[in-house]
């Protein structure tokens, strides 16, 4: 327990540093430990006038560390109609286009569903579902992963409706957030658009999009871009400050929430707390399912059923610790810089959320420097 409260000493003057280097508007860390909150702790501010302060209770959009929530929402509502990971998709959605692959293959981006050809909205749920029917896949179980950065809430809350007849947002408010007492939503209520932040987008710097990801994403045709294009609309920052984009439930993009409900999310998925989540439902999200060269992050990657992984080389040990040096660590980050994660050998969960984003779609050195320090390590 010692050491564990030193390095939160380290965390909290990495958060302290990011702000005095003026590299923070608003942001948010929870750390738990064992089912003990260790910090959770906001300051900044919460808009661009600097005229609302940002504490421990303010919400801001996430992005993709939603779809790690998500994935709990959709293994919970297989688990309650005896199903699992194993069970093959068409079992529950007969028109599913990738024939034979199972949930854990689905979620784990194994299933070529990433981009689509018929260019449709992203605010026209029975449109998207059509396309992704009529979709060929890219690559099929075995043949390769790769991330699908917005059509993966589109499966996941098909199959859940199909599963209990409400759309994932609200089965994860219903049957597992508001339980919990976790202020996270997949589809915000009115009644608390007033706390959520206003995000700030992040800017390219020279070189940026002059190699690797990026200049694959600016070129047209490609499957980077056209992964993070499918379905079209909601691309600008400015349209997620609206709250038609809080209240829409994107299960890929859309949690709006605290750092603290992240943290207890992932504190949940440890065993920790109430046993929210079933066994086998935390084993499916902390088990890995694929690894390789990921076809649309251009990058190794490794994904459990929802979440991602630190990859691992032909000796087993880490290519990198986005989520510290647990072997078994598992999470998800959002574009521009939040993210969130627990370690099972530890015990620890993390999550830090902010409103002044980076151009990045894996976590930055501004939350890497505050995992580094849980650790008792320096970041690299």
């Amino acid at each position: 327990m010692s050491d564990v409260m030193a390095n939160m000493a380290k965390v909290v003057e990495v958060f302290e540093e990011n702000f005095a280097q003026g590299l923070e508007l608003g942001a948010s860390v929870s750390v738990w430990w064992q089912g003990q909150e260790l910090w959770n702790h906001g300051q900044g501010w919460a808009d661009r006038g600097r005229t609302r302060a940002w504490d421990e209770r303010t919400l801001v959009p996430v992005y993709s560390a939603t779809k790690a929530a998500a994935a709990a929402a959709l293994l919970t509502a297989l688990k309650s109609k005896g199903l699992n990971e194993h069970t093959t998709v068409r079992e529950v959605w007969p028109h599913f286009p990738v024939a034979g692959a199972t949930f854990a293959q689905m979620m784990s981006h194994q299933c070529g569903l990433a981009a689509l050809d018929r260019k449709v909205s992203v605010w026209d749920f029975a449109e998207v579902i059509e396309a992704v029917e009529a979709q060929v896949p890219a690559w099929l179980p075995g043949e390769g992963v790769g991330y699908h950065p917005r059509t993966l809430g589109f499966l996941y809350d098909h199959c859940v409706r199909r599963l209990t007849g409400v759309s994932l947002g609200e089965w994860w408010w219903t049957t597992i957030a508001q339980p919990a007492g976790w202020e996270f939503w997949i589809g915000l209520p009115e009644a608390q658009h007033h706390r959520v932040a206003e995000l700030m987008p992040g800017r390219a710097q020279q070189g940026d999009t002059e190699s690797g990801f990026y200049k694959e994403f600016m070129s047209e045709g490609t499957m980077t871009r056209r992964a993070f294009l499918s379905p079209m609309g909601l691309h600008a920052v400015q349209e997620m400050n609206q709250p038609k984009a809080w209240a829409a439930g994107f299960p890929a993009m859309g949690g709006v929430g605290t750092a603290r409900a992240l943290a207890q999310f992932y504190q949940a998925c440890l065993g920790y707390g109430d046993g929210v989540f079933d066994e086998s439902v935390r084993h499916a999200l902390q088990e890995r399912q694929a690894q390789g060269d990921d076809l649309v992050l251009l990058q190794k990657a490794a994904f459990t059923c929802g979440c991602q992984m630190d990859p691992c080389d032909e000796f087993g040990q880490k290519s990198r610790q986005l989520y510290g040096p647990g072997l078994r660590a598992f999470g998800h980050p959002g574009a521009g810089g939040s993210h969130a994660f627990a370690d099972p050998d530890s015990g620890l969960s993390f999550a830090y959320v902010m409103n002044q984003m980076s151009l990045s779609v894996m976590p930055g050195p501004r939350s890497q420097r505050m995992v580094a320090a849980l650790f008792g390590e320096s970041f690299k």
